[in-house]
């Protein structure tokens, strides 16, 4: 088996070149996400398209969430360069489509062609790492890729409201044309990764199909939920009865499957169980606050959308800083174990410090918590990915680093979902009870709206946004400790020197990888 390290200046210099190139495809991918937060309002009101304002947020979170693990496997089978460069592809086109498009359902297509790239980018930029540098150096890389992931939470709808409130909110979507052009001409140039040869074997069509099936139900299950339908409706139970079924069935065709999408094997692996649960609450924690603390910013504080982004900085600065400090020592140290426990325990903290937080409380009181939840995010996040890679061989890291990216955005999904249905309902509530003149009506609600109501009024509607989102926080802390808890049982596997080369006609089923896993584990 060959070996490769990084040591000659030479390598080291091409090393950064292709780190840079990976950490432009990362941007691109989780700046839009959050991008059109801000502009969504300027949005619908100029395609006259509010009743299917939350499909274009929808559509790109579907077509990202499914295609992750495809991507995943794909790149391990067919070579991470191809694969990415069809991501690229993918989402320029999609980006586009959306500058162009003169009525919603344009640019929901637009956004849906986003996502089926933005899933290969977030995915391919992280395990296209592990091809050029071993485990026990990735972690100051993977840091720092962690940072731009934190950078764009809060810089997406900072300059999506600069963009609105500027030359327009189609430059959300016109800036990405040129980025992905560099992007694609970066990953050509600087992104050579030996080829990898393949024996010949069937590509899981029916698991991916059915993957597919289940994560899309889930996700509109739990978009929809409490909003445009009743949990009990029959829209949402068939959606769920159809995630079940779905992922039942999935199950048992992956046992089967000569080229599995997402190999079983994999949960045979302690680490990458622990770190799942991990990632899943993580996952919760950060997209339930990052989804509705700008409304609250803009609702209770009175600031405009620019500046609740700039009060979102310090989370973004904790992330920065944290993730880069912590990915230096996992390199300079080889120990890596307690990062993410200590992560689940601040962000922990971070939760009930926001959950405190009251009408009336100084700026400086709610950046300081929203710097503790940073910090709890950054020292965590990138860790649990460098773990499942170090958990299993080279030639299954894109697999492995798609199912870890996969089961984050599913727990985010859901947390952004159960925090979003649990919030409207709480702010319905409390206005009927308080202002039942108004019927509870909170969906004509804007910021500019409230600012004009009459003092008395005003302070009832902003009481009514604190009393209805800050406790939410207070409840998903407890996650965090159950986080924490399953983390300690993380075995710290020894951090890789070297990186280990495909072997030639190597088949990708359960047998193969038990086969290759035990070897890796031998050789350790």
């Amino acid at each position: 088996m060959s070996t490769t390290t990084v040591t000659d200046p030479h390598q080291k210099r091409t090393v950064r070149l292709v780190f840079a190139a990976l950490m432009l495809v990362m941007l691109l991918a989780s700046l839009s996400q959050t991008v059109l937060s801000t502009a969504l309002p300027t949005i619908v009101g100029s395609l006259d398209g509010a009743d299917h304002i939350a499909w274009v947020m929808t559509a790109y979170l579907l077509g990202m969430t499914v295609t992750m693990p495809i991507y995943g496997r794909l790149g391990d089978r067919l070579g991470r360069k191809p694969m990415l460069l069809l991501a690229i592809v993918l989402f320029t086109i999609g980006s586009l489509v959306g500058a162009l498009a003169q009525d919603m359902t344009v640019l929901i297509a637009g956004r849906a062609v986003q996502g089926l790239g933005g899933g290969g980018l977030m995915v391919l930029s992280q395990a296209a790492i592990a091809d050029v540098v071993p485990a026990r150096e990735r972690g100051k890389y993977m840091g720092i890729l962690g940072a731009v992931f934190g950078l764009s939470s809060v810089a997406g709808p900072l300059l999506g409201g600069w963009f609105t409130e500027g030359p327009g909110w189609r430059w959300t979507f016109w800036i990405n044309v040129p980025l992905g052009v560099l992007a694609f001409a970066a990953v050509v140039m600087l992104l050579h990764i030996p080829a990898v040869e393949q024996a010949r074997t069937r590509v899981d069509r029916l698991g991916m199909a059915l993957l597919a099936i289940a994560t899309s139900a889930l996700i509109l299950a739990a978009t929809w939920g409490g909003h445009q339908y009743d949990w009990n409706s029959p829209q949402i139970i068939g959606l769920a009865v159809t995630t079940v079924v779905a992922a039942i069935a999935f199950v048992l065709v992956e046992r089967r499957a000569e080229e599995p999408v997402m190999p079983l094997a994999l949960f045979r692996d302690r680490n990458f169980n622990l770190t799942t649960v991990g990632v899943i609450i993580l996952g919760v924690a950060m997209f339930g606050s990052l989804s509705y603390l700008p409304t609250y910013l803009q609702m209770s504080v009175g600031v405009d959308a620019t500046h609740a982004g700039l009060m979102m900085i310090p989370m973004m600065g904790g992330m920065l800083v944290t993730s880069i400090t912590v990915g230096q020592a996992v390199s300079r140290t080889g120990r890596y174990r307690w990062y993410p426990i200590a992560g689940a325990l601040v962000t922990g903290l971070g939760l009930f410090l926001l959950s405190t937080i009251d009408i009336g409380d100084s700026r400086w009181v709610i950046e300081g918590s929203l710097l503790v939840l940073g910090i709890g995010i950054g020292l965590g996040m990138q860790v649990l990915t460098l773990i499942v890679q170090n958990s299993f061989s080279h030639r299954i890291v894109g697999t492995a680093t798609a199912a870890n990216n996969f089961f984050r955005q599913v727990g985010g999904t859901l947390g952004a979902a159960a925090v979003g249905s649990i919030f409207t309902s709480r702010l319905t509530e409390s206005l009927s009870t308080k202002l039942p003149a108004a019927g509870g009506g909170s969906s004509s609600l804007t910021p500019d709206s409230v600012a004009q109501l009459p003092q008395e009024i005003h302070d009832i509607v902003v009481g009514a946004y604190n009393e209805a989102l800050m406790p939410i926080f207070l409840w998903l802390a407890p996650l965090t400790l159950v986080s924490a808890a399953v983390l300690w049982f993380v075995h710290e596997k020894p951090l890789r020197h070297t990186i280990e080369a495909a072997k030639k006609d190597e088949s990708f089923g359960e047998q193969t990888l038990d086969a290759a896993e035990a070897m890796t584990g031998a050789e350790r």
